[in-house]
């Protein structure tokens, strides 16, 4: 059941777009001519003029803790599988790919993300680019937000694959129950010099909690677009 779940998750539903492209994704889809689209009307968000490096899926969870003073959430983490969705780029499937990964994850109650990950890594998918995670700050306090490409893919064994960033943009979804839309930029690691969170599902927590209450995680899907003007 956990393996065919996961098998659901990596091939996007039942879009016969989204299936044919999945079983070609790879890097070595050409994204020269891709550019990443954020919405008008906004300075948040400024797109790159450049293809991207990387386009993928991140399929995990956004980790919460309860304050008590102010009774509501804060964020502590997110864990996360990315996949490589490059080769989606420029069929139908590609702006709904987000939203039919997020239905067939939340409707596997009983799989977490860690259990995703491990069963990944040891089927070896090729469709696997890597992780996402926080760590300690690495130029000030508290924690930030890490991709890291150094064990899958087309960069695996490469150390310096990885990005831990900052926020430097962020942008609200018109859904309350999906997280925003950010643009990191790189601090440390070469995998890209900007990252975007677009296409965001799921991930945010209820509004309130009392002391006492556990820590929770909430289930999210987006799209990453990792880009480098080193490319």
């Amino acid at each position: 059941m956990l393996i065919s779940s996961i098998l659901t998750l990596v091939a996007i539903g039942s879009s016969a777009n989204a299936l044919s492209a999945i079983a070609r994704l790879s890097t070595s889809c050409d994204l020269s001519s891709a550019r990443l689209q954020v919405p008008a009307d906004q300075t948040q968000l400024v797109a790159p003029t450049y293809a991207p490096s990387f386009i993928s899926l991140g399929v995990g969870t956004q980790n919460y803790t309860c304050n008590t003073t102010s009774s509501a959430y804060t964020l502590i983490g997110a864990v996360g599988e990315v996949f490589d969705s490059s080769c989606l780029y420029g069929t139908s499937a590609f702006d709904s790919a987000s939203t039919i990964v997020y239905d067939a994850w939340s409707a596997t109650p009983d799989i977490t993300v860690q259990e995703v990950i491990t069963t990944l890594a040891f089927l070896h998918d090729p469709a696997v680019l890597g992780q996402h995670y926080y760590v300690p700050n690495p130029v000030g306090s508290g924690l930030s937000p890490k991709w890291d490409f150094t064990s899958s893919g087309v960069t695996a064994g490469n150390p310096n694959a990885y990005v831990i960033g900052v926020k430097v943009g962020d942008l609200r979804s018109s859904d309350s129950s999906n997280i925003d839309s950010l643009m990191v930029k790189a601090v440390k690691g070469e995998l890209a010099c900007e990252i975007f969170r677009v296409e965001t599902n799921g991930g945010q927590p209820p509004l309130q909690c009392a002391a006492g209450d556990s820590d929770i995680t909430v289930k999210y899907t987006s799209q990453y677009c990792e880009c480098s003007r080193q490319r």
